[in-house]
C-alpha cells in the first residue's frame, strides 16, 4: 500500500485561529479606526501579552544594545592587544570580575575604576555607537531572522509529519 503525503504552508494550517476584529473590549490592541466617522476599529499587528509598558521591539532593541556593547568590548580589546598589551590586560582582568550581561552597567562601572579604565571606558563607547550606526547591517538582520523562522518552522512541521505518520 502507498501512502501520500501532503506538504501544508503555516497559512493553511487550521490550528490559526482567524483574526480577531477589535471592538471595545480590546481596546488595549494597537488598532486603527478605518475613517474619522466609522466607530469600527481594525487590527493591523498582533497584540503580544506579558511585555507590560515594552513592546517586543523595545525588548529586542535593549537585547542588542547590550549585545553592542558586547562587540564594543571585543573590537576595543582586539586592537589593545596588537598595540598597547598593558590596556589589553587591564581590560581583560576587569572583564574578569564584571558581567557584561548589562552593557550600560558594565561600561559604568569601568568609567569609575579609574583614569585609564576610564579611557577604555569612553572607547568602548565610541565604538558602541559608531557600530550600531554605521556597521550593523540591519537590512541583514531582519532578512536573516525572517529566513530563520521560515526554514525552522518548516523543519519543525516536517519532522512533526515524518514522526507522527505511518510508515511505508
Amino acid at each position: 500500500m502507498e501512502t501520500t503525503y501532503a506538504v501544508f504552508s503555516l497559512s493553511q494550517l487550521s490550528f490559526f485561529p482567524p483574526k480577531p476584529r477589535c471592538n471595545k473590549a480590546y481596546l488595549s490592541w494597537p488598532c486603527k479606526q478605518r475613517n474619522s466617522q466609522s466607530t469600527s476599529l481594525h487590527c493591523q499587528k498582533m497584540y503580544v501579552p506579558g511585555f507590560g509598558e515594552a513592546s517586543p521591539e523595545a525588548k529586542a532593541a535593549k537585547n542588542l544594545h547590550n549585545f553592542f556593547t558586547y562587540i564594543a568590548v571585543r573590537i576595543v580589546a582586539a586592537q589593545l592587544e596588537s598595540y598597547n598589551t598593558e590596556a589589553y590586560e587591564e581590560l581583560m582582568e576587569f572583564m574578569s570580575r564584571h558581567s557584561l550581561n548589562d552593557g550600560d552597567k558594565f561600561c559604568a562601572s569601568l568609567l569609575r575604576e579609574s583614569s585609564r579604565h576610564k579611557s577604555l571606558a569612553l572607547r568602548i563607547l565610541e565604538v558602541r555607537s559608531a557600530y550600531c550606526k554605521h556597521d550593523f547591517e540591519w537590512d541583514n538582520l531582519k532578512n536573516l531572522a525572517l529566513k530563520t523562522v521560515d526554514e525552522s518552522n518548516t523543519r519543525l512541521m516536517r519532522d512533526y509529519v515524518l514522526e507522527t505518520s505511518p510508515d511505508n
